[in-house]
């Protein structure tokens, strides 16, 4: 069963995601917050699989709920609901510990997948925010010195590459011409070689480590 916590101000959002995920029999809401604050006591309380975190929230925003989220409880993982008009919160949604975002007009069974594969262990983020994410690297300054990538082979910078353009691990298959599985496998050994927690962390080491340039 994957437990989830539901935080968003606003009263009709949070009964609309729960009507959907109760429609689920492998899914139980099992509390929500309408502020940061009380999504941070929730979680420690509850300690559910997953969080779906909105980001503009009275008391604390979602970013500092999300980062205190992933620092204090690991088996916690969160999913940012967002819109084009927060686009600024995405690239910090990211640094804060966010494993996935979904925009909120997202299918009721979109929202349903994401979840389980959140929760499995793996992170998502739907390819329309990938883009703007994308493009608010671009407007960045580059970031510090990154190391690590002397430790990948070639074949596993080719996935990280391919990875941080947000392309799924069955696209990168085709694109690189090899099984989905030696995909799966790469990836897992770039994350374990760089130490991080999921894709969505490999997006943005791409980009600060100056791998991947918008545009490439």
């Amino acid at each position: 069963m994957i437990n989830v916590l539901i935080a968003d101000d606003q009263a009709m959002i949070r009964s609309g995601l729960r009507l959907i995920l109760e429609t689920e029999d492998d899914i139980v809401v099992v509390a929500e917050a309408d502020n940061g604050e009380e999504a941070v006591r929730l979680a420690g309380r509850e300690r559910p699989d997953v969080v779906l975190m909105d980001v503009r929230m009275p008391v604390m925003d979602g970013l500092e709920a999300t980062r205190r989220i992933t620092t204090r409880h690991t088996g916690t993982r969160v999913i940012v609901l967002t819109t084009f008009d927060v686009d600024d919160y995405v690239y910090g949604a990211l640094r804060a510990g966010a494993s996935g975002f979904l925009l909120k007009d997202a299918e009721g069974d979109q929202l349903v997948e994401a979840i389980r594969v959140i929760a499995s262990g793996d992170a998502i983020i739907a390819p329309s925010v990938t883009r703007r994410l994308i493009a608010e690297f671009a407007e960045r300054p580059q970031a510090g010195p990154v190391t690590g990538l002397d430790e990948l082979t070639d074949r596993e910078l080719d996935v990280l590459r391919l990875v941080a353009r947000g392309l799924s691990n069955s696209e990168i298959a085709e694109d690189l011409y090899v099984s989905e599985t030696t995909v799966k496998t790469h990836v897992s050994h770039i994350l374990s070689k760089l130490h991080l927690r999921d894709r969505v962390q490999a997006v943005v080491y791409a980009y600060e480590s100056g791998l991947t340039k918008p545009g490439n």
